[in-house]
């Protein structure tokens, strides 16, 4: 099983339930290669000076091998440094081409 989630959205809901998919995900399917795509301003919730509760939920599920992706064109646009990332997600190039190339690898897509 291969899996896509996608965050584009700097709301705190979105946030809690796409981090609760990804956990319920990794829980009920151990075995699943789980990427989440992040661009736009949810860009915002994966700096390392972000809230406690999600920086311990995103490292937990970074332990638990899901490869989180940070869009550069976000990064620019909202002025944030790579080095303020939370250590361990990696920045691409573009969202979008990832959520494209992810799905072209047989990636069910999910946006909570």
């Amino acid at each position: 099983m291969k899996v896509v989630f996608h965050l584009d959205l700097d709301e705190e809901k979105i946030l809690r339930i796409g981090l609760t998919n990804l956990e319920n995900l990794r829980a009920a399917k151990p075995e699943a290669r789980i990427n989440l795509v992040v661009n736009g301003p949810a860009v915002k919730f994966f700096r390392k000076d972000c809230a406690d509760e999600f920086l311990t939920r995103i490292k937990n599920l970074m332990q638990a091998e899901v490869t989180i992706f940070i869009c550069r064109n976000a990064l620019r646009a909202f002025d944030i440094p790579e080095e303020d990332l939370c250590p361990g997600c990696e920045p691409i190039p573009a969202g979008v081409v990832a959520l494209i190339k992810l799905q072209q690898q047989g990636c069910a897509y999910i946006k909570p």
